[in-house]
């Protein structure tokens, strides 16, 4: 079977080397010259609006998926007149886009941060005035990794801050005052089939992750799989979803979804009895869903800006290296380090050695 992937960065990269062992073969349809899932597969070097490289792909291949959700819905769209594209076109208009987004948690009676529909300076001044300050202007599309998004902690803040975001829509959240942030990854088959991950829990450093680690018996793991479940169903999901939580008075506010593989899985590859990348890749050509059980106690460190001398890092017992392929640059995402160890001790052990490696100067 082949199939066929929007975009070709790491994580169109890490679904083939999933996929490879099962007997799949892939092409990627991305307009940068080293995408670096190329390495992988057939690179169709095109932007994704372009019609006549989408049939290409679409003749091409069994059927269609994506690996992040900055492809325009239109795209995954004219796809489906061709060939199977999993998630839908429906799925991705929804999570692309922070108002819908939002809108349909609110819908599904899932707990959000009060929020507000920007689409001028003067519509931002009114819903500052009706949610208060702190808060936070978020672009409603394409914003990752803290881009795109503005805190607002007082009225000098305000002041031109739509016009800063590039006057584009945007959405204005209330600050959480959230005592953490988790994730739960979940994966959903074409006949409906759900199952989840352990809940995890991420730090972010700049609005970019740098530390996630899966759970043992959350108790508000029943409590996101409700809150996830109901998304899955209400937009007739296939294929593994991410849904980022803020934890708050004991409870979880929703902060965003991705439909897609997510970072904060990809302690999966070495933690899970299977990643989460295989597992969408069984979600989207019908297999039967692999265990998401845990295999002893995992991690996962993000390598960002440059990635150390491979000798080093895999010396760190029970350490996993994950190298991109892809130049480095400053604040960017190259690689990432997976631990799977025996208890949480030798857990922690592994995770200080690990910064204390790609984190020198960290006090």
């Amino acid at each position: 079977m082949k199939i066929g992937v929007i975009g070709g960065g790491q994580l169109g990269r890490m679904l083939a080397l999933a996929g490879t062992p099962l007997g799949m073969s892939f092409a990627f349809l991305d307009p940068a010259p080293d995408a670096c899932a190329a390495a992988l597969g057939e690179h169709i070097r095109a932007d994704y609006g372009d019609q006549d490289h989408l049939r290409q792909l679409a003749d091409e291949v069994d059927l269609v998926t994506f690996e992040f959700e900055s492809v325009p819905a239109e795209t995954v769209a004219f796809l489906s007149q061709f060939v199977p594209v999993y998630p839908s076109a429906e799925s991705l208009r929804i999570a692309r886009d922070r108002w819908f987004e939002k809108s349909m948690f609110r819908e599904l009676g899932i707990p959000t941060p009060t929020f507000a529909n920007v689409l001028s300076q003067d519509d931002l001044d009114t819903a500052v005035a009706e949610i208060g300050l702190p808060a936070v202007l978020k672009t409603r599309t394409l914003g990752y990794d803290g881009k795109g998004q503005k805190v607002l902690r007082s009225q000098a803040d305000v002041q031109d801050a739509f016009a800063e975001l590039g006057s584009v829509p945007c959405i204005l959240e209330g600050f959480v005052a959230f005592t953490g942030e988790v994730s739960l990854v979940a994966v959903r088959a074409r006949d409906g089939q759900t199952r989840f991950y352990p809940l995890v829990h991420n730090t972010h450093e700049n609005g970019i992750l740098r530390l996630s680690v899966p759970s043992t018996d959350h108790p508000l793991q029943t409590m996101a799989e409700d809150y996830v479940g109901r998304v899955l169903e209400k937009l007739h999901y296939v294929g593994v979803l991410a849904f980022e939580f803020f934890e708050v008075d004991g409870g979880l506010k929703a902060n965003e979804i991705a439909p897609r593989v997510h970072n904060s899985g990809h302690w999966s590859i070495e933690g899970a009895q299977c990643s989460q990348f295989e597992n969408h890749l069984r979600a989207v050509t019908g297999l039967p869903l692999g265990s998401t059980a845990k295999v002893g106690e995992s991690a996962m460190l993000n390598l960002i800006g440059e990635v150390p001398a491979p000798n080093r890092i895999i010396a760190i017992d029970d350490c996993h290296l994950h190298h991109y392929g892809k130049a480095f640059k400053a604040g960017r995402k190259v690689g990432h380090a997976t631990l799977r160890c025996a208890d949480r001790p030798a857990l922690e052990r592994a995770i200080t050695a690990v910064q204390a490696l790609i984190e020198p100067n960290r006090s």
